[in-house]
């Protein structure tokens, strides 16, 4: 049973900025679904995804991140970046961070499969 969405309709919608902020960037979604190799407790997963907290913060460029899975075990890590290069420029250093390690080796990277796009509407 899914948890209830409190603020589904929030009172205040947010549209997000287009030419505004840094050097005229928008905010983007990185969409990244894959499956975990068999086996993987999903609890060790979500505390080594966690790990990857203090890195993803400290680019100063992600706005909020969102890690789900559905019932038939396929995942989403849905992140909102300043801007697409500050989604790539991340992607590129993490997977030279050790912390990286854990977290990766638990992902099916046969089931990878990543996606950015301009965010639209932005609603909290």
């Amino acid at each position: 049973m899914r948890a209830p969405i409190t603020n589904l309709f929030a009172p205040a919608i947010n549209h997000a900025p287009t030419g505004e902020g840094t050097a005229g960037a928008q905010p983007v979604a990185e969409i990244v679904t894959f499956r975990l190799v068999d086996g993987t407790d999903p609890a060790s997963f979500i505390s080594a995804a966690d790990g990857m907290g203090p890195f993803l913060r400290s680019t100063g460029a992600m706005i909020k991140r969102t890690l789900s899975s559905d019932e038939s075990g396929l995942w989403t890590d849905h992140i909102t970046w300043t801007s697409l290069e500050a989604a790539k420029t991340a992607a590129n250093e993490m997977f030279q961070r050790p912390e990286a390690q854990p977290v990766m080796s638990m992902i099916d990277h046969d089931s990878i499969d990543m996606r950015h796009a301009p965010i639209q509407l932005q609603q909290e």
